[in-house]
Protein backbone atom coordinates (compact mmCIF):
# COMPACT_ATOMS: atom_id res chain seq x y z
CA UNK A 1 0.00 0.00 0.00
CA UNK A 2 1.47 3.06 -1.33
CA UNK A 3 1.54 6.07 -3.05
CA UNK A 4 1.77 4.70 -6.65
CA UNK A 5 -2.02 3.13 -5.83
CA UNK A 6 -4.25 5.54 -6.82
CA UNK A 7 -6.76 4.42 -4.81
CA UNK A 8 -6.86 2.50 -1.22
CA UNK A 9 -10.20 1.21 0.29
CA UNK A 10 -10.99 -0.32 3.94
CA UNK A 11 -13.93 -1.22 6.04
CA UNK A 12 -14.73 2.49 7.16
CA UNK A 13 -13.17 4.54 4.49
CA UNK A 14 -11.67 4.86 1.32
CA UNK A 15 -9.07 7.19 -0.19
CA UNK A 16 -7.19 8.19 -3.38
CA UNK A 17 -4.72 11.06 -4.30
CA UNK A 18 -5.55 13.89 -6.95
CA UNK A 19 -3.94 17.13 -7.86
CA UNK A 20 -2.11 16.73 -4.92
CA UNK A 21 -4.84 16.79 -2.40
CA UNK A 22 -5.53 13.51 -0.28
CA UNK A 23 -9.19 12.87 -0.47
CA UNK A 24 -10.43 11.15 2.16
CA UNK A 25 -14.41 9.45 2.46
CA UNK A 26 -15.92 7.50 5.70
CA UNK A 27 -18.29 4.72 4.39
CA UNK A 28 -21.89 5.30 4.81
CA UNK A 29 -23.52 4.67 8.48
CA UNK A 30 -19.71 4.32 9.85
CA UNK A 31 -19.50 4.65 13.50
CA UNK A 32 -16.09 6.18 14.96
CA UNK A 33 -14.42 4.33 17.77
CA UNK A 34 -10.89 4.35 18.95
CA UNK A 35 -10.71 0.88 17.04
CA UNK A 36 -12.23 2.51 14.18
CA UNK A 37 -9.97 5.77 14.42
CA UNK A 38 -6.57 4.08 14.72
CA UNK A 39 -7.51 1.53 11.95
CA UNK A 40 -8.10 4.66 9.46
CA UNK A 41 -5.13 6.77 10.17
CA UNK A 42 -2.65 3.74 10.13
CA UNK A 43 -4.17 2.60 6.67
CA UNK A 44 -3.85 6.60 5.49
CA UNK A 45 -0.52 6.86 6.81
CA UNK A 46 0.73 3.67 5.04
CA UNK A 47 -1.04 4.95 1.74
CA UNK A 48 0.85 8.31 1.68
CA UNK A 49 3.92 6.53 2.20
CA UNK A 50 5.61 9.17 4.26
CA UNK A 51 4.81 12.54 1.71
CA UNK A 52 2.14 15.20 3.51
CA UNK A 53 -0.41 16.44 1.47
CA UNK A 54 -3.54 18.86 2.70
CA UNK A 55 -6.43 16.40 3.16
CA UNK A 56 -10.12 16.50 1.81
CA UNK A 57 -12.23 14.72 4.59
CA UNK A 58 -15.31 13.45 3.72
CA UNK A 59 -17.30 12.81 7.04
CA UNK A 60 -20.98 12.74 5.33
CA UNK A 61 -21.13 9.14 6.35
CA UNK A 62 -20.60 9.31 10.09
CA UNK A 63 -23.62 8.22 11.84
CA UNK A 64 -21.59 8.46 14.92
CA UNK A 65 -18.34 8.81 16.98
CA UNK A 66 -17.40 8.46 20.56
CA UNK A 67 -14.80 10.81 22.84
CA UNK A 68 -11.84 8.41 22.31
CA UNK A 69 -12.10 7.94 18.07
CA UNK A 70 -12.67 12.22 18.41
CA UNK A 71 -9.44 12.68 20.79
CA UNK A 72 -7.50 9.98 18.71
CA UNK A 73 -8.06 11.85 15.09
CA UNK A 74 -7.43 15.51 16.68
CA UNK A 75 -4.12 13.98 17.68
CA UNK A 76 -2.74 11.62 15.81
CA UNK A 77 -4.90 11.54 12.99
CA UNK A 78 -3.50 14.87 12.08
CA UNK A 79 0.28 12.73 11.04
CA UNK A 80 1.51 13.79 7.20
CA UNK A 81 -1.60 16.80 6.78
CA UNK A 82 -0.56 20.19 5.67
CA UNK A 83 -4.49 21.07 6.53
CA UNK A 84 -7.71 19.38 6.38
CA UNK A 85 -11.10 20.39 4.74
CA UNK A 86 -14.07 18.69 6.79
CA UNK A 87 -16.58 18.03 4.06
CA UNK A 88 -20.12 17.75 6.01
CA UNK A 89 -23.48 18.06 5.17
CA UNK A 90 -25.85 20.09 7.41
CA UNK A 91 -26.98 18.49 10.64
CA UNK A 92 -25.62 15.98 12.49
CA UNK A 93 -22.09 15.73 10.65
CA UNK A 94 -22.40 19.55 10.54
CA UNK A 95 -22.97 19.30 14.79
CA UNK A 96 -20.13 16.71 15.20
CA UNK A 97 -17.48 18.59 12.88
CA UNK A 98 -18.46 21.66 14.93
CA UNK A 99 -18.19 20.60 18.20
CA UNK A 100 -14.44 18.60 17.06
CA UNK A 101 -12.97 21.95 16.44
CA UNK A 102 -13.88 23.26 19.61
CA UNK A 103 -13.47 20.46 22.09
CA UNK A 104 -10.34 18.85 20.33
CA UNK A 105 -8.45 21.47 18.53
CA UNK A 106 -6.77 19.89 15.53
CA UNK A 107 -2.52 20.56 15.34
CA UNK A 108 -3.05 21.82 11.79
CA UNK A 109 -5.18 24.16 9.74
CA UNK A 110 -8.87 22.40 9.98
CA UNK A 111 -11.84 24.02 8.72
CA UNK A 112 -15.16 22.55 7.79
CA UNK A 113 -17.54 22.96 4.90
CA UNK A 114 -20.89 22.30 3.37
CA UNK A 115 -20.13 22.27 -0.28
CA UNK A 116 -16.84 20.89 -2.12
CA UNK A 117 -15.20 23.50 -3.89
CA UNK A 118 -15.07 25.80 -1.01
CA UNK A 119 -13.17 22.90 0.82
CA UNK A 120 -10.78 22.68 -2.11
CA UNK A 121 -10.45 26.09 -2.90
CA UNK A 122 -8.93 26.29 0.94
CA UNK A 123 -6.98 23.41 0.50
CA UNK A 124 -4.92 25.31 -2.26
CA UNK A 125 -2.97 27.30 -0.41
CA UNK A 126 -1.81 24.17 1.60
CA UNK A 127 -0.39 22.18 -2.03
Amino acid sequence: MNAAHDFYENTYAKFWIEHGILYFEYKPNTTVTLTVARKVVTDRIRFQNEIAYPVLCDIRGIIESDKAGRDYLAQTGSVLTKAVAILSNQGISQTMSSFYLKVNKPIVPTSYFNDKQSALAFLEYYK
